[in-house]
């Protein structure tokens, strides 16, 4: 008998029952079971009909089978990590400030015209660089002058000089004539009168060679200030062309070609070296002596990360310590130098600094999400050999990078839960999984059809390396 001709023999005995029967309530419960009945023949036949196995249907309303399950469903799902054992640094956490190593000032030293800028503003110079040039020629005039006025005071020394070689001779030959008169007078050869006379001139002579000295040492101290002068002319000449006084970046430019600069009053440029460049931060006091005992055995290493999205740390050291703490803060104030070769620190910047004191080693080691905390402080769970779960509490020293260091409670190479906390407590069976992929997750079952004697279906637990099986429906 096929499905078309079961169907018209139920359609028939219904027609006949609604028909020939009284419309009591006895007549639509009969009919309505009646119906039912129908339908279940109908879809076994069309099982049956289908290939489909027929003991699948039992008599009566088949049981729902149960849903698949992802992996082990009933454990609760959790990521692991082993505790590590690993050197450790000790470092001190802080905010720095970027500066400068050395910041100056460009600014004319002679008044004048501003001819020539050789740079850019904002330019990277390099030491000694041709930076402004002043108008040389009042300049260039005060030289020539000052040259031709040494020129001048060296010749009048020189005639001084010519006049004390003269007035010597002539002195000394006053005196030997003096002394001869003398002689002759003793001896009553010449008078008296002329020996007097004669000692008067040698001392008249002796005289003029004074004054002939003193001429000479003015001329000397002429010819002094006359070549200072013209070393200052020099100097000042000098000045008409400045140059960068050491390698750095110029700032805004104040003064424009043509410009009339007046010496030591406008500020034309500045240039900051930024290569080195120092970084300025402070850190509480009470780690003043252990830093002081480091530094001087060894020069303490100082990273700097620059506050940007893709910074990467660059690497320096001490420099400076202050010798006064801050009483307000209970801070000391410490500078780090850094060689900056790629100007990834920049003046002004703020900076996240980490100063290195010390390296712990053999620490161990957790990723810091594993360490919860709690009313009684901070815990882990532990995952032991039967796949169960203890909370252990702990004692936590510093963090390094995405790791917590574990000072007491743990030990190296056991297997701690960083994630899938929520549904941990001790004794709770769990999946565990090392971080790769998405955890499994059980399936759903759908219950059979009691009226047809369906079979219940699991649908397949999704995620994870294990997927639940379909579901089956009991025997």
């Amino acid at each position: 008998m096929d499905s078309d001709q079961s169907w018209n023999q139920t359609m028939i005995l219904l027609r006949r029952r609604f028909v020939t029967a009284s419309p009591t309530a006895t007549s639509w419960s009969f009919a309505l079971r009646l119906l039912c009945l129908a339908v279940a023949v109908l879809a076994a036949i069309g099982e049956a009909a289908c290939g489909g196995d027929p003991s699948a249907a039992g008599s009566g309303g088949g049981r729902g089978g149960r849903g698949g399950r992802g992996g082990r469903g009933g454990d609760a799902p959790v990521v692991t990590v082993r505790a590590a054992e690993k050197d450790v640094p000790v470092d001190l956490a802080a905010i720095g400030n970027v500066e400068a190593f050395a910041t100056v000032s460009v600014r004319a030293q002679v008044t004048g015209l501003l001819q020539e800028i050789s740079f850019r503003e904002g330019d990277f110079v390099k030491a000694g660089q041709r930076l402004f040039a002043i108008d040389r020629r009042p300049f260039e005039a005060a030289l020539t002058q000052a040259e031709a006025n040494l020129t001048r005071d060296k010749a009048l020394l020189a005639q001084a000089e010519a006049q004390l070689t003269r007035d010597g001779a002539n002195a000394e030959y006053q005196q030997i004539t003096s002394e001869r008169q003398n002689q002759l007078a003793a001896r009553g050869i010449l008078a008296k009168d002329a020996a007097d006379q004669a000692r008067a001139q040698a001392d008249a002579t002796l005289a003029l060679v004074k004054a002939d000295k003193a001429n000479v040492e003015s001329g000397k101290a002429q010819v002094a200030a006359q070549e200072a002068a013209l070393e200052n002319a020099k100097v000042q000449l000098s000045y008409c062309v400045i140059y960068a006084p050491f390698d750095g970046r110029t700032g805004n430019l104040n003064a424009k070609v043509g410009s009339l600069v007046t010496s030591n009053q406008l500020e034309l440029t500045t240039i900051s070296q930024i290569e080195p460049v120092l970084v300025t931060f402070s850190v509480p006091a009470v780690h003043l002596p252990t830093i002081k005992s480091r530094m001087a055995g060894e020069r303490l290493k100082v990273a700097a990360v620059p506050q940007d999205a893709d910074a990467r740390p660059a690497t320096g050291t001490l420099s400076f310590v202050d010798n006064l703490v801050d009483t307000t803060t209970d801070s000391i104030k410490l500078k780090a130098a850094f060689e900056n070769p790629d100007h990834r620190l920049w003046p002004g910047q703020f900076a996240r600094v980490s100063l290195r004191l010390a390296t712990v080693k053999d620490a161990v080691v957790v990723p810091t999400q594993a360490v919860q905390t709690g009313q009684d402080g901070q815990y882990v769970f532990i995952v032991k050999d039967d796949s169960t779960v203890e909370q252990r509490s702990i004692k936590t020293g510093q963090r390094a990078d995405q790791d917590t260091v574990i000072t007491e409670g743990l030990k190296p190479g056991e297997v701690v839960v960083t994630e899938g906390h929520l549904r941990l407590e001790s004794g709770v069976r769990v999946t565990t999984d090392t971080g790769g992929g998405e955890r499994g997750r059980g399936g759903r079952g759908r219950g059979g059809d009691p009226a047809r004697g369906e079979p219940g279906r699991g649908e397949p637990g999704r995620g994870g390396p294990e997927r639940g099986a379909q579901g089956r429906s009991s025997q």
